[in-house]
């Protein structure tokens, strides 16, 4: 395969660069990029025997800039290891970004990498604006070569007063009478936003079937990195809302993730939505990718960071974005749950146990601290408390809180003392009601995150942290006194 000197450009700095960063500056199981800036997930899929994931990559600095994609494998799902970066906006259809995509492999042993290309164009007012089109490349798990006639889908194909602008992120899939379907973002002139579906029998000659479902001018803007996708005898469409407003405590302002519930008909392609809920509730999440994994589990993964937070990079760092830790996805009375991926039980060691143990002023529990860890807490939901509340990653300066109000019925995550010194948001409530007379919290940390699943993944919140990494006391107190009980691991890698 021909490799273009912006790509060899690339490889080369960013072997220079991860030679630089130690391994205690990284997190020791959430996906970072090589060097420089990641965002979005791309090409999550399953692939001659490993897991795949790219994401979208600037390497050469801890900014966003003309997008190429890093690569990393695993076994797994928990251990990853890197490869070189996959593409390079190289192209005159793609020479000002490889934008979000997805992949597959192929029948005849290929990767296929679908992806978004963007290139500048000079319009008949003289003014410059991005086109986005949709393209492939194909390749080994290594190398991968874009196709001759690139791009494959472009804006001609979408109904009537949609963008030439704002065209990306497709997701391919292939049905199992051998048919590929595509579903891609597209928004117009009005701020409305439709998730576009279109069908291949080759995955190169694309046509457009149907609008599956679209904002209506609520729900934010551009509904950006659609993915859709059959779950528990129902169907799943998770989009990325851009410029949201709040709803209560149910939907955040800015940018979020949300997902809509309801049935698909496969002959007519179309979509009926049933209910639309959050997908995640903290600070820290955008841009989830699912795959099927080879046993038959929905995984997702997401990007861990908030568009309004990435232009305030923590001084001192040699990278900027990780992503979640993968989860498993499953449907029940209509809600997705979210567990982390199962592999992770592995590298558990070091449990500790503390029974049904009293809460009052704050208190430490015997063995119950760290950065690195997979921590349960079960609150018995009674009204012996008004305010229950947990600080991890603490020591004298910093600390990061979990509340729970038991009159409100809100979790609040508060970060302000997490060590990220910058005036941007760290405060979030969540209204999280009590199941079976219990709250749980299962926490997974990892040096610079922490991933909360509520009452069984029913709920998550994702954050990332800065605190210093000797910070790494957890305490627990209460205004009255509540009961807890606390399970927690040391993860070892």
């Amino acid at each position: 395969m021909t490799t273009s000197e912006l790509l060899k450009q690339a490889r080369e700095y960013e072997k220079k660069r991860i030679s630089e960063i130690s391994p205690e500056e990284r997190p020791t199981y959430h996906v970072t990029g090589g060097a420089g800036w990641i965002n979005d997930p791309n090409g999550f899929s399953y692939y001659k025997g490993q897991y795949h994931l790219f994401y979208q990559y600037y390497p050469y600095a801890n900014e966003w800039g003309p997008m190429h994609w890093g690569h990393v494998v695993s076994r797994d799902l928990i251990k990853w290891e890197r490869r070189p970066a996959a593409m390079a906006p190289d192209q005159e259809y793609d020479n000002a970004g490889c934008f979000s995509g997805s992949a597959l492999e192929l029948a005849d042993g290929r990767h296929l990498l679908m992806y978004t290309g963007v290139r500048k164009v000079i319009e008949e007012d003289g003014s410059r604006r991005d086109h986005q089109t949709q393209c492939m490349a194909f390749g080994d798990g290594t190398d991968y070569e874009k196709y001759e006639n690139n791009p494959v889908i472009t804006a001609d194909s979408v109904p009537e007063g949609g963008s030439r602008v704002d065209f990306r992120d497709p997701k391919i899939w292939q049905e199992e009478d051998g048919t590929f379907y595509a579903v891609a973002s597209n928004a117009n002139a009005e701020g409305n936003s439709s998730i576009l579906l279109y069908k291949s029998q080759d995955a190169l000659h694309w046509e457009f079937c149907s609008v599956i479902d679209s904002s209506c001018k609520k729900l934010g803007w551009m509904w950006e990195c659609p993915d859709f996708f059959p779950l528990d005898n129902k169907q799943v469409l998770v989009v990325s809302p851009m410029e949201m407003m709040p709803e209560g405590l149910k939907f955040h302002v800015g940018h979020g993730t949300i997902y809509l519930t309801g049935t698909y008909d496969k002959n007519s392609h179309a979509f009926t939505r049933e209910d639309v809920q959050p997908l995640d509730s903290g600070i820290d999440f955008y841009a989830p990718q699912t795959m099927k994994a080879p046993d038959g589990r929905r995984i997702m993964i997401a990007w861990m960071q908030a568009w309004s937070n990435s232009k305030f990079v923590p001084d001192g760092v040699k990278y900027f974005g990780q992503m979640t830790v993968p989860r498993e996805l499953t449907l029940k009375d209509n809600r997705l749950i979210q567990k982390p991926v199962r592999e992770i039980e592995a590298y558990r060691s070091n449990r500790v146990c503390h029974e049904k143990v009293k809460i009052t002023e704050e208190t430490s529990l015997e063995g119950v601290s760290g950065r690195v860890i997979d921590m349960t807490v079960k609150l018995k939901a009674d009204d012996n408390f008004r305010d229950f509340s947990m600080k991890v990653a603490q020591n004298e300066d910093y600390y990061t809180s979990v509340s729970y109000d038991i009159h409100r019925k809100v979790l609040c995550v508060d970060r302000s003392h997490s060590g990220y010194l910058y005036d941007i948001m760290h405060r979030r409530e969540i209204s999280v009601e009590p199941v079976d007379g219990m709250i749980t919290l299962r926490c997974l940390m990892d040096r610079f995150s922490l991933e909360i699943f509520i009452n069984g993944g029913r709920q998550t919140a994702s954050f990332t942290l800065y605190t210093p990494q000797n910070a790494e006391g957890i305490t627990f107190a209460a205004e009255g006194e509540a009961e807890i009980s606390v399970e927690k691991y040391t993860l070892s890698f």
